[in-house]
């Protein structure tokens, strides 16, 4: 347990935007907890971690064992943690979506549209500063030596960070500012940015359209989408951690780092797809291409966590400036637990959620 805290804690910087843990309700607003429908275990770890949210806290639940997937919704209202039926609602899924950016450069490798090693400078009509070169793989598993955030990317929007930065921004970028560090390990949402916008310009499209026929498409993901306008009330609005109302980011280039929006029903049908052996560009992306360190490795996009008792789990977390997510599963047990939030700067209570719910399956 502890190499897997430990990772958490690592990796919780891979968010889109850095957030401080949520400051707890005052002693004499503890919410009272009314999830007597939910298993007594389910609930108590749900309470136990969610007890001091701030109102109009939603957490989307999916639980999947013995090939049977089971939701537990929960709203916090008037200082009560009560139920909901919320799988159908739809959350900002933050990081999580480099998985689904990864799932398409696996996609385009299996049907050898493109190669793992190809360098990116081909899809650009111009060259990189200093004539640096860059492959596919490295942007996929955070060894490009790319920053975490572009340098050019302008921070005083902090309502909305990502909404800005287009076309001209990433090729200023690539063009004139553009310096690699060390290429090991280091998570960057430029990098997986820049794979996502990459990828669209291979097959001269959008990386969104390629999003909606290889994986939305694919997988019958019906309510995930590109974008929050039109969803109406099926989107659960994001909040910050003083549980004030926030707006909802926009994505240009850097889409493919974290601009999804879905659902844990949809999400759930992900998932159960990582478990059938026929979906060989999932099975791809699930690979070993590096190790962070230790016990801990990293396929393309899918974080790789091997505990003490030996038993490994495939992960990724997600944040947004309103909402927190956590997806982790295993291959051999075909279980998983994935969480969508609405609230930011949660990913503590979030994942450690997760990694309770799990160990719970692998108990039974």
């Amino acid at each position: 347990m502890k190499t897997f805290l430990f990772v958490l804690t690592f990796l919780l910087y891979g968010n889109l935007y850095s957030q401080s843990t949520l400051s707890p309700k005052e002693p004499d607003n503890k919410t009272v907890n009314i999830l007597s429908k939910y298993p007594k275990e389910i609930a108590e770890i749900i309470y136990s971690k969610t007890k001091d949210l701030p109102n109009n806290t939603q957490l989307s639940i999916a639980l999947i064992e013995n090939g049977e997937t089971y939701y537990y919704g929960i709203i916090i209202e008037n200082d009560t943690l009560k139920p909901a039926e919320n799988q159908k609602k739809i959350f900002e899924i933050g990081s999580i979506t480099k998985v689904f950016t990864s799932t398409i450069l696996a996609s385009l490798v299996e049907n050898k549209k493109i190669n793992l090693t190809d360098e990116i400078n081909s899809y650009y009509p111009f060259a990189f500063k200093d004539n640096i070169k860059i492959n596919f793989e490295s942007l996929a598993n955070h060894t490009s030596g790319l920053p975490r955030l572009p340098e050019n990317l302008d921070l005083s929007n902090q309502v909305n960070p990502y909404k800005n930065f287009g076309k001209p921004e990433i090729e200023q970028y690539l063009k004139n500012l553009l310096k690699l560090g060390n290429k090991t390990y280091s998570y960057s949402n430029l990098g997986v940015g820049l794979l996502g916008y990459t990828l669209g310009l291979s097959q001269k499209t959008n990386f969104q359209s390629l999003l909606q026929k290889k994986v939305f498409d694919k997988y019958k993901m019906k309510n995930s989408f590109t974008s929050s306008q039109n969803l109406g009330n099926n989107l659960i609005k994001g909040l910050n951690k003083k549980g004030e109302v926030v707006s909802n980011w926009d994505f240009d280039v850097l889409f493919g780092a974290g601009g999804i929006l879905s659902t844990t029903e949809d999400l759930a049908l992900f998932v159960n797809a990582q478990f059938n052996p026929k979906n060989k560009e999932l099975e791809l992306t699930r690979k070993t291409t590096s190790e962070i360190k230790g016990n801990t490795k990293i396929g393309l996009g899918w974080h790789k966590l091997e505990s003490e008792n030996g038993k490994g789990f495939l992960w990724h977390n997600g944040g947004t400036g309103g909402y927190s997510s956590s997806i982790i599963f295993k291959i051999s047990d075909k279980t998983a637990v994935i969480i969508l939030s609405n609230v930011s700067g949660i990913n503590g209570q979030i994942d450690a959620i997760s990694y309770e719910l799990i160990n719970k399956t692998n108990k039974n």
